[in-house]
């Protein structure tokens, strides 16, 4: 038995799920490197009309291209940069973009719309989708935009009318792709992509080639475009990126191959079925369709092993296989909407008690948790907490029991509203459990920098997080072997390392240095001098 809506349906409750997963609290979680980095830029690019030589920190920055950043001012230029929330809208868009255009997409394949909307359901709450659909920067983008060209892909491929509207359109989202991340996507998920529909559904090269090779043309050449502009018109800043981008591939944040073996934990509420989906011979003889389970499964693996590939690797990396991940996922719940409440083997059966009652377990001892971590800072927060508790009780016990009658579709809905209900409440909670006592921004550093009428430079390179909190660039102070080139200002701030003392020491001569503050933006209680910085107040000596 499954989850009945009328056909219109299936896309409110999409969309609802989505919103509600995506849009509180979005203002609430703290900025990181690669978002404020993303929102400097956006923000240099309104204030200095320079909309494609990007700046960060007012100095040339072309590592990402710049779509996602272009979508970030102009969101920006709207509700304002400071308006987290405002600068968070772009992402949250385009997530869900490829939401709803996962779901066309499983429909397309053949899959009914109850289907098609539990493997979206599947994919918003995989947590790195979730994650990356909140965070700002450029994954989410790139990735979104990929999608959508596949959807057009898919449809040139599969039927007969509409060849040249659907190329037109594949091109237009895969330059969109490279424009937000290079050829990131294009690996990771195209290139899996076409093996994976070669292997399974074979291209049909004699009368499709021409539009698939019309669309690579057109999309390269949008994709492209920037990077034609800037090496063009700043050939020694573009030169120096690239060799820095193409070094880290092969020597930053080096990890063996076998460093994302355990990437199906990164769907998080899904994790036990995702590697139960990968089991190829368990399941072969179980989905509906095997056809459409072969290209998912084939997608996945291929996603997976030209990530692998790659020497530098990061956890984040390991969005765009989620995405395939989460149709391989998908039918093998559709296995269990239809077979649940059948005869089933034994062995079977408990593994599916215990890959999804342990997460009833996990929300009757979600109050207990909350009142071990927090004691009494708790009171702060009490309607929240008996609120949230009541909720993931009632879904943790109607968890348990379609588990018991054996009707998966209470289990599988009753999830997700649990998940919902526990993003809800510990996002406004999330400062309680990384408070840092020393925490101090740069905002004292601001209300100096007006009432003296000064302006404040940095010693060495600062952390993009200390700019995006300063609100404005903060100027470099060149160094040559030794020598300091300070401003000609008669009294200025300075930022500085705390390493950076013994360098100052040497300028007692000429100028009076008064350490202020130290700077601290991390959230959480921990020594990372990247986000650790002192504030002096230098003035010349007459």
């Amino acid at each position: 038995m499954s989850f009945k809506l009328p056909s219109y349906g299936h896309s409110v409750f999409l969309f609802l799920v989505t919103a509600l997963l995506l849009l509180p609290g979005l203002n609430k979680i703290d900025v990181n490197i690669m978002e404020a980095r993303n929102f400097i830029s956006a923000r240099e690019m309104v204030q200095n009309k320079k909309f494609l030589l990007t700046t960060l920190n007012n100095e040339p920055r072309y590592q990402k291209p710049p779509l996602p950043t272009w979508l970030t001012a102009a969101s920006g230029a709207v509700f304002g940069f400071d308006s987290l929330f405002g600068l968070r809208l772009p992402v949250v868009a385009v997530t869900f973009l490829l939401v709803f255009v996962f779901f066309h997409f499983s429909k397309t394949m053949g899959l009914d719309s109850t289907h098609s909307l539990n493997n979206a359901l599947i994919l918003i709450t995989s947590f790195y989708i979730f994650f990356a659909g909140r965070d700002n920067q450029w994954d989410m983008y790139t990735h979104s935009f990929m999608m959508v060209s596949l959807f057009f892909i898919w449809k040139i491929f599969q039927e007969q009318t509409n060849e040249l509207r659907n190329s037109l359109l594949a091109a237009l989202f895969f330059g969109f792709s490279v424009l937000s991340k290079g050829p990131v996507s294009l690996y990771v998920l195209f290139l899996p992509f076409l093996i994976s529909y070669a292997l399974v559904y074979r291209i049909p090269f004699r009368r499709k080639g021409l539009y698939l090779l019309m669309m690579l043309f057109l999309g390269l050449a949008i994709g492209l475009s920037w990077y034609i502009y800037v090496r063009i018109k700043d050939p020694e800043s573009f030169a120096s990126m690239a060799s820095r981008e193409t070094s880290n591939w092969t020597s930053y944040e080096l990890k063996p191959v076998y460093y994302y073996w355990s990437f199906f934990l990164q769907s998080g509420l899904w994790a036990i079925a995702s590697f139960t989906a990968l089991l190829y011979p368990y399941l072969k003889s179980r989905v509906s369709n095997l056809k459409a389970y072969r290209f998912a499964l084939l997608w996945t693996l291929f996603s997976l092993l030209l990530l692998s590939i790659i020497p530098e690797k990061k956890i984040r990396y390991l969005v765009p296989v989620l995405i395939p991940l989460a149709l391989t996922t998908g039918l093998y719940i559709e296995y269990l909407l239809r077979n649940f409440n059948e005869k089933m083997g034994k062995g079977e059966k408990t593994g599916i008690y215990f890959s999804f009652g342990i997460f009833a377990f996990i929300g009757l001892a979600y109050p207990f948790a909350l009142i071990f971590l927090l004691k009494d800072r708790l009171q702060q927060h009490i309607f929240l907490f008996a609120l949230s508790s009541l909720l993931i009780y009632i879904c943790a016990f109607c968890t348990m029991k379609g588990l018991i009658i054996r009707r998966f579709e209470k289990v599988f809905y009753f999830m997700i509203a649990l998940f919902i209900i526990v993003v809800n409440a510990l996002i406004p909670l999330h400062k309680e459990f990384i408070f840092n006592p020393d925490y101090a921004s740069t905002s004292k550093a601001q209300m100096i920098e007006r009432q003296q009428g000064i302006k404040t430079y940095a010693l060495a390179s600062v952390a993009p997080e200390i700019v995006w909190d300063f609100g404005k660039p903060v100027p470099l102070i060149r160094q040559n072997e030794g020598q300091i080139f300070l401003p000609a200002d008669k009294k200025f701030g300075l930022i500085a390392a705390r390493q950076d003392s013994t360098i100052l020491q040497s300028l007692d001569q000429d100028y009076q240095i008064e350490k202020i503050y130290q700077i601290n933006i991390h959230y959480k209680k921990k020594k990372k001098d990247r986000l650790i910085k002192d504030f002096y107040l230098i003035t010349r000596k007459e």
